[in-house]
Order: structure tokens, then C-alpha cells, then sequence
């Protein structure tokens, strides 16, 4: 496993992080302890040492399962979780969004099921659309103080917000913005239009979701498999439902015959070449080993400009985004 600086701070991360919102069962879609402590294991022994996690994943019951495991080893690696979905389906609403309050009360939560007295990485998991900014920040920075968190991140925030917060932190003097989290694939590329960008340019380190695109990139379901298809209600699940997306996979297929690796294996190290930290979230130590390998594969200049080309974001889209960007810099909105 090879490392990297982290954005502007001083870690040193694996290229691949785990993530781990298959721990667990709550969800009614997932793996058990004893499967997720080989999935770790196998993991921290290929030199991993990057994991996330969030309150929510399988309704606390990942962080309780990584805070067992983790028991002896916790300061050998970067422990990141989330919040603002709280830990329950029917949490009360103080407990949920990202109020001040909603983050006291849900870091303490996350400690106490990680069994540990501080997180590396907090991430708050999406915007409400209510809380500003300034409270964001004010928040994370009164953590930070009080020695709960290490760094601080904005996880599935539009790039413009993400450049504002952490220009406010930055003028603040507050716990800087070190991290931004977003979905990024071959099947959803948006974001090297504008989070990419802002992030490499605000010196973020930046974590990517779902590199998979929910399973679709490793042609398992054309084979009839149903996984995240079916699981999650199918949340998180990117089906084969265009002519462009056929065309992914099937280019996605063919240099994974020509390099003799797997399907997963392509799109993983084609989400590598991108100045991020793919993020896996396998359900089996089987998955695990396979993705894993991605980072033993090598892509051709030729192999990265094909799928660059055949997987190109539309030009209609291109507009929608940067419609949505000029509205974004017009409309008043609580940040």
C-alpha cells in the first residue's frame, strides 16, 4: 500500500480507504462482526490505515463493531465518522441535523460506541439547509478544543459551500476544513466540474464514495447478482439504465481482460488518478481482496483517455451544472 499527505495536513493516508457502512446489520443489509473483523484485518495487514464510518451506518452499529475491534490498535490508524442523520430512525430532533447542539450530542454518542476519547476525522454528512456555517464552524472548532476531534471535514457539501466554510475557517482562525467527501465514478463524474477543483485549489485532502458506482462496475449484475441493487432499498445503486452506461462497463470489462485483473479492480485504479482517496465498502473479505488489488494495477495512458472519453460528462449536463452555479452565487441562502 503506497501513502499520501493528506491535503494540507501532516497524515500520511493509504490510497485506499475502508469504509465500513456494510458493518453491521441494522439495515437489514450487511455482514456480521466476526465477517468484519477479517474485512479489518485483511485490510490494516495490506498497510490500510484509513477508516470511516458514520453514526447512522446500520443505525450505530458500525461504530460499535469497529469500537470493539479496534480495541488495542486504535492509535495505528485514521478513524473518521460523521453525523447529522443520528444513530436511530425516530432520533428526536435536537439530535439530528448540524446545530451545535446536534453535534455535542452526537460526537459524545460516537465516542461512546467507538469506545475511544477522540476521532481523527469528523465529517458532518451532508448540509441540512438550515445551519450556518458559521455555526458549523464554531461548533467543530469548540471539539477540536476540547480535544473530541483532530481535523474536521464537510462530507456531500456543494463545492461552493465547502470553499466558504473553509475560507471562513481559514479567516477565522478556527479549526481549518481539512477534508471534503463526495461521490465520484466513472459513473458520476460531476465532480471534477467543480469539488475536485475547489479542493486541489483549498489544498482539502479529498475521500471519494462509491467508486464503484454501488456495484454496477463489477458487472455482477449483469450475471443476475442482486447486492446493493436490492439491498438499502436500493440506495446507493447506479443501474445500467443508459446507452453511455453500457458503454462503461463494457469498456470497463475489456481492459480488465486485457490486463487479466478483475472489473472492480479497473474502476478503483481509475478513481485513483484523480488525486483522491477511493473509498471500498465491502460486505466480504472475498470483496475486500479483490478490491484491494486495485492498487496493484496499472492503467495506460491509453486505457485512462478511454474510459475518460467514453464515461465524459454530456454537454447538456455540463450546462445544468453550470446553471446551477450561477444560481447558487444569486440566491440568498443561509450558509
Amino acid at each position: 500500500m503506497n501513502y499520501q499527505l493528506f491535503g494540507q495536513t501532516g497524515l500520511h493516508v493509504s490510497q485506499v480507504a475502508l469504509g465500513t457502512g456494510n458493518f453491521g446489520t441494522g439495515w437489514g443489509y450487511g455482514t456480521s462482526p466476526e465477517e468484519a473483523k477479517l474485512i479489518l484485518d485483511a485490510y490494516l495487514n495490506a498497510g490500510g490505515n484509513f477508516i470511516d464510518t458514520a453514526d447512522v451506518y446500520q443505525f450505530g452499529q458500525s461504530e460499535q463493531i469497529l469500537g470493539d475491534l479496534l480495541q488495542g490498535i486504535r492509535d495505528q490508524v485514521i478513524l473518521a465518522t460523521k453525523f447529522s442523520n443520528s444513530a436511530v430512525p425516530d432520533a428526536n430532533q435536537l439530535h439530528k441535523g448540524n446545530s451545535r447542539k446536534a453535534m455535542f450530542y452526537s460526537v459524545e454518542q460516537s465516542l461512546r460506541r467507538l469506545k475511544t476519547d477522540y476521532i481523527d476525522l469528523y465529517w458532518v454528512h451532508h448540509p441540512d439547509h438550515v445551519t450556518p456555517s458559521e455555526e458549523i464552524l464554531r461548533g467543530l472548532e469548540d471539539l477540536a478544543r476540547a480535544g473530541k476531534i483532530l481535523y474536521a471535514g464537510l462530507s456531500n457539501f456543494p463545492a461552493w459551500r465547502v470553499s466558504r466554510a473553509a475560507t471562513l475557517a481559514e479567516l477565522k482562525n478556527t479549526v481549518p476544513i481539512a477534508a471534503a467527501q463526495f461521490q465520484h465514478s466513472l459513473l458520476y463524474r460531476e465532480p471534477e466540474t467543480d469539488l475536485i477543483p475547489a479542493s486541489q485549489a483549498l489544498g482539502l485532502g479529498m475521500v471519494t464514495w462509491s467508486p464503484l458506482g454501488g456495484g454496477m462496475l463489477t458487472g455482477k449484475y449483469r450475471k443476475g447478482e442482486k447486492g446493493r441493487k436490492e439491498g438499502f432499498g436500493g440506495k446507493v445503486f447506479q443501474p445500467e439504465n443508459s446507452i453511455q452506461r453500457t458503454a462503461i462497463l463494457d469498456t470497463v470489462l475489456t481492459i480488465a481482460s486485457e490486463l487479466n485483473v478483475s472489473a472492480d479492480q479497473v474502476a478503483i485504479a481509475w478513481a485513483g488518478t484523480h488525486g483522491t482517496i477511493p473509498m471500498i465498502g465491502p460486505k466480504s473479505l472475498q470483496q475486500l481482496e479483490s478490491n484491494l488489488h486495485a492498487i496493484d494495477v496499472v492503467l495506460s495512458p491509453d486505457q485512462i483517455q478511454l474510459l475518460d472519453s467514453i464515461s465524459q460528462i454530456s454537454a447538456s449536463d455540463q450546462n445544468q451544472i453550470a446553471m446551477l452555479h450561477r444560481d447558487a452565487k444569486h440566491r440568498i441562502i443561509i450558509a
